[in-house]
């Protein structure tokens, strides 16, 4: 198994955080790019995500940039994602988003594990917030 979650789920907290480090502050794109190691043409994709959501706000001109609309710990991890990835399904069979339910679930012998996983997963993603992640980390400075 590869992973759970895309590169967008996983940059999408990764972002999140960097501006949660940072609150209060507008921060450029370029700033964030800089810190995550992330390009500055995928970062635009999933800022744009976050801002679709209504979780950052932006600004332009000098000294413009992005900044959450709310404080990190009224952000909860399974927010984010969701916002990023679409859905929290572990399996695309349970992914209720594309309104396609699998012919196959009725007598499908694993569904309960995959609804039981999932269910576990939100439960626990949805108890986190941006808030436990950043505690941890101090901002990082910028280098010039």
């Amino acid at each position: 198994m590869s992973g759970m979650f895309s590169t967008k789920g996983r940059y999408a907290l990764r972002i999140m955080g960097d501006l949660a480090a940072h609150e209060g502050g507008w921060v450029s794109l370029g700033d964030i790019a800089k810190r995550q190691g992330i390009s500055r043409k995928y970062l635009d994709q999933i800022v744009s995500l976050m801002h679709k959501a209504g979780y950052v706000e932006s600004m332009r001109g000098k000294g413009g940039g992005y900044r959450l609309t709310r404080k990190p710990e009224e952000y909860t991890l399974g927010m984010i994602l969701r916002a990023a990835e679409g859905s929290l399904a572990p399996v695309s069979c349970l992914d209720c988003s594309n309104d396609e339910i699998c012919p196959n679930i009725i007598n499908c012998p694993t569904v309960g594990v995959w609804r039981d996983l999932g269910a576990l997963t939100a439960e626990y993603l949805d108890s986190k917030t941006l808030a436990d992640i950043i505690e941890p980390m101090p901002p990082k400075k910028t280098q010039k």
